[in-house]
């Protein structure tokens, strides 16, 4: 079983591999943060190679867990990706938007008069299990040798197809129309900005994610993570 290294130093081996928690900041995309943490690595002794990835995307408007694995343990980063997730968030009703999140403008709004609590709480049953979920144009999937948000912002047409994901539990955990704050658990591949919207579509109405937070992968808990600039201060001391 693999454990996060939360007492890190100068000292530290990174090449032996470590297993590194941060607390990804809004508007970073996960690349950011691993070339930020290996330029961090490599200018604490000198070191003029070193391997560094993570365990799974975060996208830019999310922050939360991101977890960063160094040296021989970036062998192990498909072993951390295939473990549960848990996210907590903000989902907007009664509009879209073509990301499915802030990153693009509204584009549609529907009537929401007809929601009710109970409602709410009857529609994300019907998420949990196993369902089928296609990903959103805005995503870093590859087709056809690009990413689909590539596609997307030179307004081509890509055909998409549903995958199965596994959603362990869905909640709404404060309810203040048009507005809905949430918590999910869940597995591999699942993408929160499609859950919203079609969470949104299966009211009868819209919706879209306007704010995401990754709390935990396994064990891993945000609680736990680095800022970025501790882990300067502490490596670079």
């Amino acid at each position: 079983m693999l454990n996060a290294n939360i007492n890190i130093s100068s000292e530290t081996n990174f090449h032996e591999g470590q297993v590194l928690l941060f607390n990804k900041p809004l508007r970073w995309s996960s690349f950011d943060v691993v070339k930020k943490v290996r330029n961090i690595i490599k200018s604490s002794g000198n070191i003029k190679k070193i391997k560094v990835g993570h365990a799974g995307t975060l996208d830019p408007l999310a922050d939360g867990l991101l977890i960063i694995c160094t040296g021989k343990f970036t062998k192990r980063i498909k072993e951390i990706q295939e473990q549960k997730k848990i996210y907590t968030g903000e989902i907007t009703l009664g509009k879209t938007t073509a990301s499915y999140d802030r990153e693009t403008e509204v584009n549609e709004t529907f009537e929401i008069s007809h929601i009710t609590n109970g409602l709410l709480l009857e529609t994300c049953k019907r998420f949990e299990g196993k369902i089928m979920q296609k990903p959103p144009i805005f995503s870093a999937l590859k087709r056809e040798g690009k990413r689909l948000y590539q596609h997307a912002r030179e307004g081509a047409i890509v055909e998409i197809k549903p995958r199965e994901v596994e959603i362990e539990k869905f909640e709404i955990t404060n309810i203040n129309i048009p507005k809905l704050k949430f918590r999910v658990s869940c597995g591999k591949g699942t993408y929160i900005r499609s859950l919203a919207h079609d969470f949104g579509r299966e009211l009868k109405s819209g919706a879209y994610l306007t704010c995401l937070r990754r709390e935990q992968i396994g064990n891993f808990k945000l609680d736990e993570a680095y800022s970025i600039d501790k882990f300067q201060e502490k490596i670079l001391k």
